[in-house]
């Protein structure tokens, strides 16, 4: 099985693609298909893993329904026999892979939500003891739950590196009664994953979202929510501080690529077979402990 890296959808006019994601343009809809594609320190991988879309896409669609009392979301339907007409025709490569929603306005910013210190927030508290310019207590070790859950947002780069970014420059980017708000939302979002999770033998160490106006002015989850391409999942089981996690993400590919050498700033080096296999097969797991 190969996977689908591009959709061409000729009679169809193309909004983006992203990543992950093509979108295309119904007027006041979009048609969202995840595809195979996976991205790695910013970078799309030359090898799709296939199927990893319709995971995606099922993850997604259950975070969507599940969190309708904490944020409204752009998601519409994700039945095939509900999409306009001249979508029936490509039936076959949009079944669970695909959905409609609203279109937003969205705002220039990545929300990322922290319970747990790894990754970058790992490395600006050690070099600092910070996390985007947040004071965090000393002696905390690698991989420890925080106190409480952090707001550490980023800007959204359409192309090229995110980057973190201060509240208070979240606040310049963005009106600051929005930022709080989105702050807000982010971090209810999270607990409400976390604690949710957690029962299921997962944690969630951290997690990112994004977020749209409506033509009614009103704020929109929009994109993913809560997969294994926005999300750090651990398992609870395996879990202890200061030691490297078993990871239900793609952290399997960030650590194979990283053991190539690979500088970050060129193209990625090609992915074996087994590594391809092994992602998906935590996306896989993430699904079934996720949704059950």
């Amino acid at each position: 099985m190969e996977g689908i890296k591009q959709t061409n959808f000729e009679d169809l006019k193309l909004f983006k693609r992203g990543k992950v994601r093509d979108v295309y343009d119904f007027d006041n809809m979009l048609l969202v298909v995840a595809t195979d594609r996976v991205s790695a320190f910013d970078y799309i991988m030359n090898e799709p893993i296939p199927n990893k879309g319709k995971i995606l896409n099922k993850i997604a669609v259950f975070w969507f329904k599940k969190t309708l009392d904490i944020v409204k979301n752009h998601f519409i339907t994700d039945k095939i026999e509900e999409y306009p007409e001249i979508l029936q025709k490509y039936k076959d490569e949009l079944k669970d892979r695909s959905m409609l929603v609203k279109k937003t306005h969205p705002f220039p910013i990545e929300c990322v939500v922290r319970g747990y210190i790894t990754g970058s927030a790992w490395k600006e508290y050690q070099a600092n003891g910070t996390c985007n310019e947040i004071k965090l207590p000393a002696g905390l070790r690698e991989f420890e739950k925080l106190p409480e859950p952090i707001f550490t947002p980023s800007t959204k780069a359409e192309e090229g590196h995110d980057e973190n970014i201060s509240f208070q420059k979240m606040q310049s980017i963005i009106q600051p009664e929005y930022a709080m708000k989105l702050k807000e939302i982010s971090i209810a979002l999270y607990n409400f994953a976390h604690n949710y999770l957690y029962e299921r033998g997962l944690i969630l160490a951290d997690t990112k979202f994004e977020f749209g106006l409506d033509s009614n002015g009103d704020i929109l989850l929009i994109d993913e929510a809560l997969t294994p391409d926005s999300s750090r999942y651990w398992s609870r089981e395996t879990y202890k501080i200061g030691i490297p996690q078993m990871n239900y993400d793609k952290q399997v590919l960030r650590d194979y690529l990283l053991s190539t050498g690979w500088d970050r700033n060129s193209a990625p080096p090609a992915l074996p077979k087994e590594i391809i296999e092994k992602t998906y097969e935590r996306y896989k797991q993430a699904a079934d402990l996720i949704i059950g």
